[in-house]
């Protein structure tokens, strides 16, 4: 997959432009699925109202509400129970992934359970647009201040995501008193990991495309190389 990988969405122009620079045409073409799941694992999201405002485009973060061509919710629970020929298809034709933040490794089991990472090989050209945990499931690892919901009976502390990309993300970078993860905590989390790192605010996002990784920004980013 090509992937987009936002602290806070769709929040800028630059980060617009490189959206449609992975589609390959205008947004008001492409049609989109919008994953809220991640939401589900997060004690300060959903489920609940914040569930349906993502859902429904009213929520904060530009996502859903770009103007696409057509938005459908993918919800990764219900997959296991119904057959895999109600929705494999649907995926497959679809331009973009919509993937809503929350609990990173809540979201990465689910990826896993539902069977939607067994599709990702025949993905080539379909977007991934991450805000927040949709973007850190990506990664090999959370870092440990990020692990919240674990499997039932599970008192590991393992951090692990799907790998997909070489590298960490520490979202929503803020100044120091503002609202987010401060540089100094960006910092000593990156310090603890074992792969290279960035951290990024919600003006960041980083394309990742056959492997090429591009920051693209109109705020502050801060890189952790290995």
């Amino acid at each position: 997959m090509k992937l987009l990988l936002t602290s806070g969405g769709v929040t800028n122009p630059t980060i617009a432009d490189a959206l449609v620079e992975l589609l390959g045409k205008p947004i008001g073409e492409s049609t989109a699925l919008c994953i809220p799941t991640a939401m589900y694992g997060h004690p300060w999201v959903g489920p609940g109202v914040k569930a349906w405002e993502f859902i429904s485009g009213r929520a904060e973060n530009p996502m859903v509400d770009l103007g696409w061509k057509s938005v459908g919710v993918l919800e990764l629970t219900a997959l296991p129970s119904i057959d895999d020929e109600r929705w494999k298809p649907l995926v497959l034709e679809t331009d973009v992934l919509l993937v809503a933040g929350g609990d990173a490794l809540y979201l990465a089991h689910w990826v896993c359970a539902s069977g939607l990472d067994t599709l990702f090989p025949q993905l080539a050209s379909t977007v991934w647009v991450g805000m927040s945990a949709g973007s850190m499931v990506m990664t090999p690892r959370i870092g440990r201040e990020f692990v919240g919901w674990r499997p039932s009976g599970d008192n590991e502390t393992d951090d692990s995501a799907l790998g997909l990309v070489d590298f960490s993300i520490c979202p929503h970078l803020a100044p120091d008193g503002e609202p987010g993860n401060s540089r100094a905590a960006a910092e000593g989390w990156a310090a603890k990991l074992d792969t290279p790192a960035y951290a990024i605010d919600d003006q960041t996002a980083i394309s990742v495309v056959d492997g090429v990784v591009t920051v693209v920004s109109e705020g502050e980013w801060m890189p952790f190389p290995r």
